[in-house]
């Protein structure tokens, strides 16, 4: 629908000088204010999702639950919850295409936050298998809502970039996080129960955060004026709206069919070759994040616990880089196609996870943690560039959320077998394994070399 210019208002006065300039410093304002709070909210659940991890040093110590909360219960419970999160990242983008990330994002924090004080003041195996389904689809709540939210307000041509610095929140998060519950829970307050609980804290923090700052669109973003200055108004929500180049919530007559986005991604064949591409590239990001020190103890066994546990730090570190310099590239050198920059990174990281084994075998910590980062810097490259920029670029209008949610859902079923595999197999079997997935995820994706997502309908 074409926006209705303020001079086609009957007995409209003019637009004062500098109006216009007004209405792009104020959509540069709200860029900056969604962009700090969308990227703090996913950030923040990782405060919250990295509490378990943090608690099982504790609940694997503790004499009590040895016979109750063993180390395959843990192992059981980390699948449940993932299988969660799989389920919730194909409900929840399609949610957001109708209600609005706003809703979507407030309902999964509480759920968030209550499911983390239930496993914060309770050690029955029964409650915490309950909290984790809980926990697993709340937080599913945030990736593809909030992406959908980043999309309403940054056009396809700086989506690249822009997308790609505020995907660092999740690489931050998996780092920030670990060591702040740890220091909590065992220095400061010393129980396994705190990690839960101050991770809870620090949710709801950021969740008050998130309800004074965050708007679902520029439309909505656009300040309030009296009514004797409504004619200016409208002029400056134009403006404002054009020059982010956005679209809004779907009208009530998308809201009255809630499955037409998800049967329009389903007929999309660039989506499904996302979340396919996506499915085989998850497993080896979190069979890394969920065994890394395991897998570096039985290649170093000279190292320690402790060296074991500090050397994959150089893979999320690697990690935080990765989307800013795969948005760059995407938006600069390939011109907004989300596709070469995808292959080029699978095709390292095919390398690089094939040489896994025989490069470690020397024995050396720094050649360890140089592969390490060679595998972040490739993996979370891809990962960002398909699961949130591509995701949202390639679904419709009004089913971004819709987009991404499917595409992370069909990924998140992938870090099932991420978090599963390295049990079962040996370290040359998976590796190989892993890089025979990262090979066909690229040779997917390659025919779509060239592709761009269709220009937004006026």
């Amino acid at each position: 629908m074409a926006d209705l210019a303020p001079q086609s208002v009957p007995h409209e006065p003019p637009l004062p000088p500098g109006s216009t300039r007004a209405a792009l410093r104020t959509a540069a304002r709200w860029r900056r204010q969604i962009f700090a709070v969308t990227w703090l909210a996913y950030a923040g659940f990782y405060f919250v999702r990295q509490a378990f991890a943090v608690a099982k040093l504790g609940i694997l110590d503790d004499p009590t639950l040895h016979s109750v909360l063993s180390e395959r219960v843990l192992g059981v419970l980390d699948a449940v919850y993932l299988a969660a999160y799989a389920v919730g990242q194909f409900l929840w983008g399609m949610w957001a295409d109708r209600f609005g990330p706003r809703v979507v994002v407030t309902v999964g924090m509480l759920g968030a936050i209550a499911a983390a004080c239930t496993m914060g003041v309770s050690s029955a195996l029964l409650v915490f298998g309950g909290a984790m389904v809980v926990q697993g689809l709340s937080q599913s709540a945030g990736w593809a809502p909030l992406c959908k939210n980043m999309g309403n307000f940054f056009p396809v041509h700086t989506r690249g970039r822009v997308l790609g610095l505020w995907s660092t929140n999740y690489a931050f998060g998996g780092l920030a996080a670990p060591p702040f519950l740890a220091w909590w829970a065992y220095q400061v307050l010393d129980s396994w129960h705190a990690a839960f609980l101050v991770g809870a804290a620090t949710l709801a923090v950021v969740l008050v955060v998130f309800l004074l700052f965050q708007r679902d669109a520029p439309p909505d973003a656009a300040p309030t004026a009296s009514k004797t200055t409504a004619s200016k108004t409208t002029a400056s929500k134009t403006a404002a709206s054009k020059a982010a180049a956005s679209t809004s919530t779907p009208p009530a007559a998308a809201r009255r069919a809630p499955f037409a986005p998800y049967r329009a991604a389903l007929q999309d064949r660039m989506v499904l070759t996302l979340g396919a591409a996506y499915f085989l590239l998850k497993p080896a990001r979190y069979a890394i994040l969920l065994w890394g020190p395991v897998l570096v103890s039985e290649r170093l066994p000279a190292v320690g616990k402790v060296g074991a546990t500090v050397i994959p730090i150089s893979f999320g570190a690697a990690g935080v880089l990765a989307p800013m310099l795969i948005g760059w590239l995407s938006d600069t050198l390939f011109r907004s196609r989300r596709v070469p920059p995808c292959v080029l990174a699978l095709a390292v990281l095919t390398g690089a996870l094939a040489l896994f084994m025989p490069l470690t075998a020397t024995g050396s910590a720094v050649v360890m943690m140089a592969v390490l980062a060679v595998i972040g810097l490739a993996v979370y490259a891809a990962d960002a560039m398909i699961s949130c920029v591509a995701a949202v670029d390639f679904g419709s209008a009004g089913g971004a959320g819709t987009a991404a949610g499917l595409v992370n859902g069909c990924g998140s079923i992938g870090a099932v077998l991420g978090g599963l595999l390295p049990g079962f197999l040996s370290g040359t079997a998976l590796f190989h394994g892993f890089a025979g997935a990262a090979l066909v995820a690229g040779l997917l994706l390659l025919p779509h070399w060239n592709r761009r997502p269709a220009p937004p309908s006026s």
